[in-house]
């Protein structure tokens, strides 16, 4: 494709060379240029595309696209560089000519796919998760997103981000059409959005779970108005806005998404359109879930879902609406909820203890709060929560964790999370702080796999096991080195020496 095609219609200033140059692959990572390819140089947190200019010349790009808010690289240092064998071109924001140059490259694949695009703080992975597993139920072809798994063609591909770079999101976009697949599910992060990964898409439903304080970093958003601000521009190209109104957050996106698309709200108060009454604790089979009656534009009648607690009749009210919207039949609906598994969300491990084990994700405040409250319905004994938190992230979270857990686990083993550049000892301080300001009783136990098989060592017949934190991640990083972690296999390790000892 030549690069005045890519290009297309918006502006830009040509340094040196012409846009009539041909281009074989557009390209952000300098270490994947080819000949003639178009290398898009993006300003990042940690490092600048525009330092890899050379190296991506040297490599054969056949046309450097540059930012004009670049610090250093004049014009003249750039044509020295590129010593006239390729085409300098000036945009104002690499990162949102990334995506048009993607979506260019790949011939638009996102005009030939319906894609639902769910964004808030939580419950996005299980809201995708169910939505995926009630299209496949009805027998449509759909592609997944996500944090845990990129689900691609049939194919499933481990997720480096949660929004991939928007040069991959249009690269499985065309090869979800390749194969004839014309449905996507998506989790969009707050970060994808302020990055324009998802810039040019538009979605057949933007989904909007809920906002709570998360996020708040240097290298992620200054402030929850950043946070909200960003959370808010998956609405700014949608057909549908699908949003969980009964919380505060809700209301300001229905407030802003309303003149810009069709608004379907959800949640369990009144005055919502897909609502959820008559929540009932349900076993069925071997599963442990809710069960609610479901009113509707779409369907009614009693809904189970198999996964406990109200924040899951959430996150199924959301996949509802989305399936409401794309004309899914309801037995397909009550079907895929009725046997949902989310890796890493309440996710249980078998045992014969007479114990619940379960590893879940819930890695803030508010979320622990919400599943341990959840387990205490569903728990005859004790609930004993393993967590700790991650390292260069939000220390305000390490207390309020801490807080949470004393005041609402029987006990608490406090452990390593992700330390990553800090000493995990003073993470844990940190979490002690928190927990300090309840009654609750603690330990201590900084190795991980070590505190997982005390938590479950020490649970008696009714008691329940909470590891959170982790959830789905099978890695564990430390300053110096990232080793192979999960918590699940960590967990099933544990349960088969307790289950020995106890024969």
């Amino acid at each position: 494709m030549l690069l005045s095609e890519i290009l297309g219609s918006e502006e830009y200033r040509v340094i040196s060379g012409s846009v009539s140059c041909n281009i074989t692959s557009v390209e952000y990572d300098s270490r994947k240029i080819q000949s003639g390819s178009l290398f898009v140089a993006i300003i990042g947190f940690t490092s600048d595309g525009h330092g890899f200019i050379s190296q991506a010349v040297d490599k054969g790009a056949s046309a450097v696209l540059i930012d004009s808010r670049r610090t250093g690289n004049t014009p003249e240092e750039l044509k020295e560089i590129c010593k006239d064998s390729c085409t300098i071109v000036e945009v104002c924001d690499t990162r949102r000519f990334l995506a048009l140059a993607s979506a260019a490259f790949a011939a638009h694949p996102e005009r030939d796919i319906s894609i639902c695009g769910i964004t808030g703080t939580k419950g996005k992975t299980t809201s995708t998760f169910m939505l995926h597993a009630i299209l496949e139920q009805a027998g449509m072809k759909a592609g997944l997103i996500g944090t845990v798994r990129n689900v691609i063609a049939g194919e499933v591909i481990h997720a480096e981000h949660t929004t991939p770079e928007a040069k991959d999101i249009f690269g499985m976009l065309s090869d979800l059409r390749d194969a004839g697949v014309d449905n996507l599910v998506m989790e969009v992060s707050s970060q994808g959005l302020k990055l324009d990964r998802v810039y040019g898409i538009r979605f057949k439903c933007a989904c909007f779970t809920n906002l709570y304080e998360d996020h708040i970093a240097p290298n992620e958003h200054p402030d929850m108005e950043d946070y909200m601000r960003c959370k808010l521009k998956i609405f700014d190209n949608c057909e549908y806005g699908i949003i969980n109104t009964d919380c505060e957050a809700g209301r300001q996106a229905a407030e802003y998404a309303g003149p810009k698309c069709r608004l379907i709200t959800y949640g369990l108060g009144e005055g919502v359109q897909v609502r959820a009454t008559e929540l009932t604790k349900k076993r069925q089979g071997h599963v442990t879930g809710t069960e609610f009656t479901l009113t509707s534009p779409f369907y009614n009648g009693r809904v189970f879902t198999a996964l406990p607690g109200e924040f899951n009749v959430y996150n199924a009210l959301c996949a509802i609406a989305c399936a409401g919207v794309m004309g899914v039949d309801f037995d397909s609906v009550k079907k895929a909820l009725e046997c949902i598994s989310v890796p890493g969300r309440v996710q249980p491990v078998e045992n014969d203890l007479g114990i619940s084990v379960l590893v879940d994700y819930a890695h803030n405040a508010a979320a622990l709060e919400s599943v341990i409250k959840t387990l205490r319905e569903y728990t005859e004994g004790r609930i004993i929560t393993v967590f700790g938190c991650g390292g260069n992230r939000s220390v305000t979270r390490r207390f309020e964790m801490g807080e949470v857990s004393g005041r609402l686990s029987d006990h608490t083993v406090i452990t390593s999370d992700n330390p990553r550049n800090e000493a995990p000892e003073a993470i844990i301080e940190d979490i002690i702080t928190g927990i300090s300001k309840t009654d609750g009783e603690y330990e201590v136990v900084p190795d991980r796999a070590e505190a997982i098989c005390r938590a479950i060592q020490a649970a008696k017949p009714g008691d329940t096991v909470l590891i959170a934190g982790k959830g789905h991640e099978d890695y564990q990083i430390f300053a110096d080195k990232t080793i192979h972690f999960d918590d699940l296999e960590q967990a099933q390790l544990a349960v088969k020496k307790a289950e020995a000892e106890r024969r």
